[in-house]
């Protein structure tokens, strides 16, 4: 963790930016534009001013470089992005991807992901991502040149390989129930927040119809009036501080939707496992397969019901030159599969040690998060409590100098 770039380098997204221009198709659009700046911690140790190094960069720049660090690092759990569009929000919320408030939350999320990735002991070091934070121009061309499209496994390959794996691990198994489990829990905990906020909102806006009628109230009493108008000017702040109160809040939720998406994460190392596994098991079943043919060829026996040995029986046996050619081939293919069989297994074996021991740095991280995270919102929602019980103690006060 010394080495990484996270040590080495202050980054930041400073600001968001909405722009308009021209896609790939020559159609005019609205998008936003992010500010990234990096400085150099070494020389500020040094009692030097480093200078501030920016660029821009879009949301879909970040979406192609975590597509490239997920298909270039499969064994690792890559940090997630914000969301695209607003979810789980309560509903006086705006869930516009233009809305200033959720750009801001979404510029927080994308500073993340830099700071989640320049703190990975693997990650950090990747010279794509370097260019990213420090090259504008031609980087994508250079993402593109390392060919990563071409690794991408297909979502049916995929599907395929969970079917028909034979012999699953079962810590991945177990895993990847887990990261569901984790998913629906974090999204039905969102949920029951966005109702909870939509009725908070309610009960403070409630608030405002007490400071209105004593209001009212106080333009009738003579010797009441001064208690009544302060009472309700108290209510009137308490109803106004609910938008920022639940616009805090919804920094707090992030934080969670960070982990509903890191479960995907999980899933995607758990899938590249099974993929391994499948290919793993279809070239022992390959070899298996030649083994058999060459001893059926060697010794003149057909163990098992076949279109050759059908063929044989109709229209005559081989000749001992052909036999011997075709053991021959098939002794050199044994031979090659055997080899990629043993290549395969050393890519397993690897595979599972390098996936585990980032799985275990990922729960490590996720352990601490969460719990911050809701020890923060706890903190939040006591603050809240104690602020109705204040302006409730204000009214008092009000009401007992009347």
């Amino acid at each position: 963790m010394e080495d990484c770039l996270a040590k080495k380098m202050e980054i930041t997204v400073s600001e968001a930016e909405k722009r308009t221009g021209r896609n790939a198709m020559n159609i005019q659009e609205t998008y936003t534009a992010y500010l990234i700046e990096t400085r150099a911690v070494e020389s500020q140790s040094e009692g030097q001013c480093a200078p501030v190094e920016s660029l821009w960069r879009r949301y879909s720049e970040f979406e192609l470089l975590r597509n490239y660090l997920s298909v270039t690092y499969p064994h690792i759990v890559v940090p997630p992005l914000p969301e695209k569009r607003a979810d789980f929000v309560w509903h006086k919320l705006s869930a516009d991807n233009m809305d200033p408030d959720f750009v801001e939350r979404r510029r927080i999320g994308l500073e993340n992901f830099l700071l989640r990735v320049a703190s990975h002991p693997v990650l950090c070091q990747d010279k794509i991502f370097y260019a990213f934070l420090m090259q504008e121009g031609g980087w994508k061309e250079m993402v593109n040149e390392t060919g990563f499209q071409l690794k991408a496994d297909s979502r049916l390959k995929a599907l395929n390989a969970t079917f028909r794996v034979k012999n699953p691990d079962k810590r991945f198994t177990e895993l990847k129930h887990y990261s569901d489990e984790l998913q629906s829990v974090i999204s039905h905990l969102l949920r029951v927040r966005a109702r909870v906020a939509d009725r908070l909102y309610g009960v403070y806006k409630v608030h405002g119809n007490y400071g209105r009628v004593f209001s009212e109230w106080s333009a009738i009493e003579k010797e009441m009036g001064d208690g009544l108008q302060s009472a309700g000017h108290h209510m009137d702040v308490y109803a106004a501080s609910i938008d920022d109160i639940l616009e805090e809040e919804e920094h707090y939720a992030d934080q969670l939707k960070e982990y509903l998406f890191y479960a995907e994460a999980l899933r995607a190392v758990c899938r590249k496992h099974e993929l391994m596994q499948y290919d793993l098991e279809m070239a022992a079943q390959d070899l298996t397969s030649k083994k058999q043919q060459c001893e059926e060829l060697a010794t003149g026996t057909v163990r098992t019901f076949s279109l050759k040995g059908m063929t044989s029986k109709l229209f005559g046996q081989e000749t001992p030159e052909q036999r011997e050619a075709k053991i021959k081939v098939l002794e050199e293919q044994i031979q090659e599969g055997e080899e990629q069989l043993k290549s395969k297994n050393l890519e397993s074996r690897d595979f599972v040690k390098s996936a585990w021991a980032d799985i275990e740095r990922f729960k490590e991280q996720k352990n601490h998060d969460l719990k911050e995270a809701l020890i923060s919102y706890a903190v939040m929602q006591i603050s809240m409590c104690k602020k109705g019980i204040q302006v409730w103690t204000n009214a008092k006060e009000c009401f007992s100098k009347m």
